[in-house]
């Protein structure tokens, strides 16, 4: 009787294993596909997520910005408004920085929704000398 066990618990864990040793090349492949799409190389993208709220992701370069609007040059040429708020966040690598450090020709990735201002402005290149004190 104790052998049966043993014999069943090993085939489990053993079946268990090379399940899981199969599933992480799947889960590569997602990954790979997520960064691909919103990669460096993406300009623009909307997203509807299940809970029915649009989002849109633009990326581009600073080329006005107020307290109230951020306007931004997209690669493909294309030139973006995007409202902002006071609860808009803006962060770099780690740290948030005030809405008013934004500047002009910085590169960031904004983020919000079709209804309203934007939730977050992430900063990926702010160029020589123009950072932020």
């Amino acid at each position: 009787m104790f052998r049966r066990r043993f014999g069943l618990l090993a085939g489990v864990l053993v079946a268990l294993t090379i399940a899981l040793f199969l599933a992480a090349p799947g889960l590569a492949i997602r990954r790979a596909i997520v960064t691909e799409l919103f990669g460096p190389k993406m300009v623009r993208t909307q997203v509807l997520e299940k809970s029915g709220i649009e989002l849109n992701l633009d990326r581009g370069v600073v080329t006005h910005v107020n307290s109230t609007q951020l306007t931004l040059k997209e690669a493909d040429g294309r030139v973006q408004a995007i409202p902002l708020a006071s609860t808009t966040q803006v962060i770099r690598g780690r740290r948030r920085l005030p809405l008013t450090s934004l500047a002009l020709k910085w590169h960031v990735l904004v983020t919000w929704p079709a209804t309203g201002p934007a939730q977050s402005v992430d900063v990926e290149k702010i160029p020589n000398g123009k950072g932020p004190g």
